[in-house]
């Protein structure tokens, strides 16, 4: 099933490859670009590196004794084939896992490729430039300069602009990778669509090589907590700014900061963060956020349950936080990489295999709570089984029989270790959560539940209060579009007021009232369910 969805930012990369696998690719590339054989042609030789690389940006390329990997400006790195392998930082390749490969690298010492074709930023169609425009083996750089610094003599000059004369389409036979970048502007217009109604993650396209580059050397350092109490999100209230919350009090303040996060009834069906008051009547109006599960049981309205963690790979997951109030506001985002310690690591209390397991891999992670008991630089993971603490509206939704919700503050690992002890493997800790996830969630009817608490055994690797490097980060449109109500898009609305959210289904109408500046019209039946006053 696929959808539109123009708010889905999925956009074809500055960069593109063919891969000359062979003599007849090499050839093929070489012709399109108007190598040996094209008339007045003074493009490199046939056996240069440059002949295998087609690129709408400069890139430099890497000897590394059985091929090449691939520079690009941004400091992504690839391999022949178009893979992300690497990242380039500071004269280093590092893994994608934050482990240096080499060191003290020279790009004035390795061969340069000129960008040699353009993508259309409306279509994404990649075409070569003609010989007589782009000279693939000379970027133009002098030695002693630094391509990667903008502000050398190397660095283009965006205020001239170059314009090919003329140009040579790619051979639909070619094979063109082509990494995508969230950040463009183009959109995917018709996504894969999953059950939940969202795109499927795939969809979005590869992520942006900025979640996955190494920070393991910043100075900025913190540790996770976890927790899931299926609350109202903070950030899904309605404020004027305080307390890190969305300021709802004009349209532009609402949209600029992303509006506020949805919220579920006791189905896991979106419903409004916000509806007329409850006391509305002829000569009064004002808006009311709908009531947390944690204040009013079942009637109230939860965490979605898509908000759980999800992975990308083995190496990459998004999740949702609370945040602390003095680094953060409602809607910001942040990548963390793991360094292989937990906080209260020290030389008595040494890190443990879980931590182990988990040092190099990254998360980015989105704040849809504020915390007034989170320290700086510490996020508090929202991941089911980690906790219900001190307001529970987990075991209100999912209320099976002798459920064991393991230690009110750290769960399922928590009561593992109680069990287990604090030195045990890792595999015994993982099997240990995985059996409590599927006794609380197996049967429950969720299964971004039951998925986000074996991401945490499986990804996670059931990792206590680990530790990590962060930076702030734009946020992926995956974590946006989970996060961003699609009720209340704007900071007016004429929803009545539900004393009882569990009654409303996928699909149903919401009830309205007219209303106007002065007051809202209250028809009797509309007063007897409390949704006004005469």
């Amino acid at each position: 099933m696929k959808r539109k969805l123009f708010k889905t930012m999925i956009a074809a990369g500055a960069v593109a490859m063919i891969c000359a696998c062979g003599d007849d690719a090499a050839t093929k590339a070489t012709d399109a670009i108007g190598g040996v054989g094209s008339s007045g042609s003074t493009s490199p030789a046939v056996d240069s590196p440059c002949n295998g690389v087609v690129s709408a940006a400069d890139t430099w390329l890497f000897d590394t004794g059985n091929g090449y990997w691939v520079i690009y400006a941004d400091g992504a790195v690839t391999d022949a084939a178009g893979n992300p392998v690497a990242v380039f930082v500071d004269g280093s390749i590092m893994t994608l896992d934050g482990v240096p490969a080499v060191s003290g690298i020279d790009l004035n010492t390795l061969t340069p490729c000129k960008a040699n074709a353009v993508i259309d930023p409306q279509t994404g169609e990649l075409t070569i430039l003609s010989s007589a425009s782009a000279d693939p083996q000379d970027p133009g750089l002098s030695a002693g300069n630094d391509p990667l610094n903008p502000g050398s003599s190397a660095a283009t000059n965006p205020d001239d602009p170059f314009v090919p004369k003329s140009s040579t389409s790619v051979n639909p036979n070619d094979t063109i990778l082509a990494p995508l970048d969230e950040s463009s502007s183009s959109v995917n217009t018709d996504p894969d669509i999953g059950p939940d109604g969202f795109p499927t993650i795939e969809s979005y396209g590869p992520p942006s090589p900025e979640y996955t580059k190494n920070i393991l050397g910043n100075s900025q350092t913190g540790w996770n907590s976890r927790y899931w109490d299926a609350c109202k999100p903070h950030c899904s209230w309605i404020s004027n700014g305080q307390e890190g919350k969305t300021d709802t009090t004009t349209q532009e303040s609402y949209v600029a900061g992303g509006t506020t996060a949805r919220n579920c009834n006791i189905h896991d069906v979106e419903v409004p963060t916000f509806t007329l008051g409850h006391a509305v009547q002829q000569y009064w109006m004002g808006y009311e956020g709908t009531t947390s599960a944690c204040e009013v049981g079942a009637a109230g309205v939860f965490t979605c349950t898509d908000m759980a963690p999800i992975a990308l790979n083995d190496t990459l997951s998004y999740a949702y936080v609370a945040g602390p109030g003095t680094q953060t506001t409602c809607g910001k985002c942040f990548h963390l990489q793991y360094d292989g310690s937990f906080k209260d690591a020290s030389a008595n209390n040494a890190a443990k295999a879980t931590h182990k397991a988990l040092k190099g891999k990254h998360i980015v992670v989105m704040t849809s709570n504020i915390g007034h008991d989170v320290e700086n630089g510490q996020f508090d993971l929202m991941v089911p089984g980690g906790g219900v603490g001190a307001f529970d509206a987990l075991s209100t939704q999912v209320n099976g029989a002798n459920i064991n919700w393991g230690a009110g503050f750290g769960g399922f690992l928590t009561e593992c270790q109680s069990k287990l002890g604090y030195d045990n493997t890792l595999e015994k800790y993982q099997q240990c959560v995985r059996d409590m996830c599927d006794a609380a969630f197996g049967n429950a009817g969720f299964p971004n539940l039951l998925r986000g608490c074996h991401w945490f055994a499986d990804w996670y690797m059931a990792a206590d209060n680990p530790t990590y490097h962060w930076e702030e980060v734009e946020c992926p449109q995956y974590l946006v579009d989970h996060y961003m109500t699609t009720l209340n898009p704007t900071k007016s609305n004429n929803y009545a007021w539900h004393t009882d959210w569990s009654t409303y289904k996928k699909g149903d109408e919401l009830e309205t009232l007219e209303c106007d500046d002065k007051g809202c019209t209250c028809p009797p039946e509309m007063a007897e369910k409390g949704a006004c006053r005469l």
